[in-house]
């Protein structure tokens, strides 16, 4: 994390107070503190110190950037903090002329760096008003404003504020969403995908539901956004979903999983070997995954899985499939000795679960 957190440097700051045209001593006094901040709280650093420099009303704070604006090079993460500023100011002075001027604002800025993250204390202060506008964006234009519209919304943001009033009603972003699951820009399907399987984590029947009702009014790209949105819901083996995407139940023998060592030392992989036997019938379109069973700091288990891929097998026939899967430190998962577990999912049920060390 430390590389990105040097996305907003003495630099950026430096650079931004420049292109503001004025006197800001609070924003560059806040340089020296720089240093031991993460990427978030320098945004959150460099917004209070924009609102100790800046005019105390919002309109001329919005005035501010939007003249700032005007330059192109007025871009990158140092826009971050001016959309945390925007939202502050529009929040403090409280109407609703303040309220929907930010999210234009947010609209324009979205181009220069994706206000998807303060656009959610927006959100959050008033989720109806905020969607409603934001719903008007599916119909923008510019692909980074109709991104914006499904990314600003989504439920599990990373890096970003939870949003109450949207965990509380899950379907509220669809009617966004329908607006933008056929859209032309691959940039906006992708958030679309992933704002959906966000909301399969605690609804996975409205997002069975929704993805059934794309499905019935595709266009060329529906296949694959679909299958994109209802990944995790595959790995998890939820019926409904893996049906959806034409893997239904099937009589299937797996092998006993082949592992070419029991022990592995970071950083380093494990290889391991297995066959499929379609025992039914009729063809079989299979979802074949695999997990890993990874060794906590308390000792116990918990598992990841992994795609690795998916194929039909005729009737009687049989395949092999391999994989080498990495071990190695990072920041989104840390290590831990131990005895850990390996095996393979096949359209949501687990087969042959081995054991294999890990030491560091």
């Amino acid at each position: 994390m430390g590389a990105m957190n040097e996305l907003i440097n003495e630099r950026a700051v430096r650079r931004m107070a420049d292109g503001l045209a004025g006197s800001y001593p609070s924003v560059l006094a806040a340089i020296s503190s720089l240093d031991p901040l993460s990427l978030r709280e320098r945004a959150d650093l460099i917004s209070a110190a924009l609102l100790e420099d800046l005019p105390s009303s919002y309109a001329d704070i919005a005035a501010v950037f939007r003249t700032a604006l005007a330059d192109p090079s007025f871009r990158g993460w140092i826009i971050w903090p001016v959309g945390e500023t925007v939202t502050t100011a529009a929040l403090r002075d409280g109407s609703t002329e303040a309220f929907d001027d930010a999210l234009a604002l947010m609209a324009e800025l979205t181009s220069r760096l994706t206000s998807e993250f303060p656009i959610r204390r927006l959100l959050q202060a008033d989720p109806d008003r905020a969607i409603r506008i934001v719903k008007e964006w599916t119909n923008s234009p510019d692909e980074h404003v109709r991104r914006l519209a499904s990314e600003g919304t989504r439920h599990y943001l990373p890096w970003a504020i939870r949003v109450p009033g949207l965990l509380a009603r899950p379907a509220a972003t669809i009617p966004i969403l329908d607006g933008l699951y056929r859209d032309e820009s691959d940039y906006v399907r992708r958030s679309v995908a992933n704002h959906l399987n966000d909301l399969a984590r605690v609804h996975p029947e409205l997002v069975v539901d929704t993805a059934t009702r794309w499905t019935q009014q595709p266009d060329a790209h529906t296949a694959q956004l679909v299958r994109h949105a209802l990944r995790s819901l595959v790995k998890k083996g939820f019926p409904p979903a893996l049906q959806l995407l034409g893997y239904h139940p099937a009589e299937v023998t797996v092998s006993a999983l082949t592992l070419d060592t029991q022990s592995v030392t970071l950083p380093g992989a494990l290889g391991f070997s297995f066959t499929v036997t379609n025992d039914g019938p009729d063809s079989a379109t299979l979802a074949i995954d695999y997990a890993v069973h990874y060794v906590k700091s308390n000792g116990t288990l918990a598992p990841k899985v992994f795609k690795l891929t998916s194929a039909v097998l005729k009737p009687g026939e049989t395949q092999t499939f391999s994989k080498r899967h990495a071990f190695r430190q990072m920041t989104t998962r840390v290590h831990y000795a131990g005895e850990h577990r390996l095996e393979v999912q096949v359209n949501g049920v687990q087969f042959g679960r081995v054991p294999f060390d890990v030491a560091l």
